[in-house]
């Protein structure tokens, strides 16, 4: 099955950031969940993947946008869910950063190269 035009656009949105003002609450918890929340496990998904580094510095969300029309669109929806984790969890943050890559796009020159 190849994938055109029609077919849904599928983005990889990865948000980046760095943990600020936590609370020391916040702290004992990112620290004792820190195993649920591993490099290793992570993956792209609607809901999203959650990752820090073992000092409970840096962070990462991992989402895949699906429907969004471009890079901009896709990347300004991941943002807009990594704040809203971020903020309903608790979670300080700061110096967000936002990667998108259109997986679509990967897939139809895989595609063409067969």
């Amino acid at each position: 099955q190849t994938r055109g035009m029609n077919a849904a656009q599928v983005h990889r949105v990865t948000v980046r950031g760095r943990f600020a003002d936590l609370s020391e609450q916040a702290r004992r918890y990112l620290q004792g969940a820190r195993d649920e929340h591993d490099l290793f496990l992570s993956a792209y998904t609607e809901e999203g993947t959650f990752t820090y580094d073992e000092r409970v510095q840096f962070f990462n969300l991992r989402y895949e946008v699906r429907g969004a029309a471009h890079d901009a669109a896709a990347g300004e929806r991941g943002a807009r869910e990594a704040e809203q984790f971020l903020r309903t969890m608790g979670f300080g943050f700061k110096g967000l950063k936002v990667d998108v890559v259109d997986a679509t796009a990967i897939w139809d020159d895989a595609q063409q190269r067969r």
